[in-house]
């Protein structure tokens, strides 16, 4: 199952496996780094249906880090354009770019040099936004609510990245609306608190995600895949559900969406949620039970054993890998080749595969 071909729309997943997203904090000035160029390249060769971009920000103050990708601008998409045309070079491999604003859990250090902290004005920090005025954690600042008028900024800014990202090249396009960031801070009852048409009950706190769905519905080309990360379960009291999922997807998918990745926790630094191998594969199952959508499974999943049950048992259509492509580059073409599939590989490195 792991290497029957998916179509969707006109583009042609040649497997059922996707390089997920995976932050790098390489940026320079919110543009593509020689990093990404070649953390890219090498991950377009490892013989995967599908490869997504690290999530990337529609405006500055909407980033993560000061090291986060940005794209906003012509200069901004020129830089992706070229980076499509490189890849290109080496492979065919559907391209994606996952679009997110961070909220709240902005004005980020960098992980591998602070995990999980602010940065003070000192160090370069920035004002962060959010549904309401709630601190990520006790040690992190409080966030500015968004007005209005801000709020309608964001959606406009949500779509001008949608437009340079389609003319850039992408064939997927993610709306990350997960992981605690804004649309999950305004999609859960634990970080919304307003009292407006964008918070309370659960239609009016869906509100500003089906907006943003909807403006990036009207412009990017249904021939290419348009999907979203959301949030199944907050792992905390009073926090999003699975049933609060399934309006969402519903909704999503009335709007034109092709497919969504469930994912769970994030909302708080602290919450209950249990990781172990294929953890998040339950919320795909229960998706694909309720909504005719298309759904790709995310989080610890690592063996063809585990990717092959999760394809033939209809769990979801197709899975997210990411460390495994980091730390052991080329075991897709190892189990291809245990069970006499032809994964095309670089010529130059063909030979590293006859024995």
């Amino acid at each position: 199952m792991i290497f029957k071909k998916l179509k969707i729309n006109n583009i042609l997943l040649s497997n059922r496996v996707a390089v997920g997203p995976m932050c790098q904090y390489s940026a320079v000035n919110g543009k593509l780094s020689s990093w990404h160029f070649s953390h890219l390249q090498k991950l377009s060769q490892l013989g995967a249906g599908l490869l997504i971009l690290e999530s990337t920000f529609p405006s500055k103050n909407a980033k993560i880090s000061k090291k986060d990708l940005i794209l906003s601008n012509d200069i901004e998409k020129k830089s992706f354009e070229k980076l499509i045309k490189y890849i290109k070079k080496f492979s065919n491999i559907p391209l994606g770019i996952q679009i997110c604003h961070a909220g709240r859990k902005g004005s980020s250090h960098i992980p591998w040099k602070k995990f999980n902290t602010s940065l003070n004005k000192k160090e370069g920090g920035w004002a962060t936004y959010s549904p309401s005025s709630i601190k990520r954690d006790k040690y992190w600042p409080t966030p500015v609510k968004l007005d209005l008028k801000k709020i309608y900024k964001i959606r406009k800014d949500f779509v001008n990245s949608a437009l340079l990202a389609n003319q850039s090249g992408f064939d997927l396009l993610e709306i990350h609306m997960g992981h605690g960031y804004l649309l999950h801070q305004f999609f859960s009852p634990i970080s919304n608190k307003r009292t407006d048409e964008y918070g309370g009950n659960l239609l009016k706190r869906s509100r500003f995600l089906l907006d943003i769905a909807s403006d990036v519905r009207k412009y990017w080309p249904k021939g290419k895949i348009l999907g979203a990360r959301v949030t199944a379960d907050d792992c905390l009291k009073n926090g999003i559900t699975i049933d609060d999922c399934i309006y969402l997807v519903n909704e999503l998918k009335n709007i034109g969406f092709d497919y969504v990745t469930p994912s769970s926790g994030g909302i708080k630094l602290i919450t209950n949620k249990k990781i172990k191998p294929c953890y998040q594969v339950k919320y795909c199952h229960y998706l694909k039970k309720k909504v005719n959508i298309y759904v790709y499974a995310n989080g610890m999943i690592r063996t063809k054993k585990e990717i092959d049950n999760i394809i033939s048992n209809n769990y979801a259509d197709f899975v997210a890998v990411s460390k495994p492509f980091i730390n052991n580059p080329y075991w897709l073409f190892k189990i291809a080749k245990n069970n006499g599939i032809n994964l095309k590989i670089a010529e130059q490195y063909s030979r590293c595969f006859q024995i």
